[in-house]
């Protein structure tokens, strides 16, 4: 199983726009990182996001080059603040799942499992990004197989 982390694109502020929908030069990101993972041959089964608008977004140009069979989808328990000890709980091991979220829960969910605590954070993500983190049946530990971040700096 993949699980592939994104943390949204750049957003526009709450004055120039309340919700937080994403500013140009984020979805410019975005589309570049959808499109090389696309080209790189990334398979997504399904696409979940936290309602926010910014997620929504992200994961809607994400759906547009990967195109996963299973679509898009709200999910609970990926907030900002939401809890990752319960959220890890209800990972499904059978398909290759993207997630479209925030931080700090991104890198949080990350630390816990790759290494069993939220604390301290073992991937810097940055906005529009992908983690995929893997879980090989050999050893059933999750694992950072390979990381696309819009920025090498």
């Amino acid at each position: 199983m993949a699980l592939y982390l994104v943390q949204h694109g750049k957003s526009l502020p709450k004055e120039i726009d309340p919700e937080r929908g994403l500013s140009e030069e984020g979805i410019a990101e975005v589309r570049r990182i959808a499109q090389v993972a696309a080209g790189y041959g990334c398979k997504v089964a399904q696409i979940g996001h936290s309602g926010k608008k910014r997620a929504r977004q992200t994961a809607e140009i994400f759906d547009s080059h990967l195109k996963p069979p299973k679509g898009i989808v709200e999910i609970g328990g990926i907030a900002p603040l939401d809890d990752v000890t319960a959220f890890s709980g209800k990972l499904s091991v059978e398909d290759h799942r993207m997630l479209v979220g925030h931080l700090p829960f991104m890198e949080r969910l990350t630390s816990y499992l790759i290494v069993g605590s939220t604390e301290p954070p073992v991937f810097k993500f940055q906005n529009g990004g992908i983690v995929c983190l893997d879980r090989p049946p050999e050893t059933r530990r999750w694992i950072i197989k390979w990381a696309l971040m819009p920025n090498i700096g």
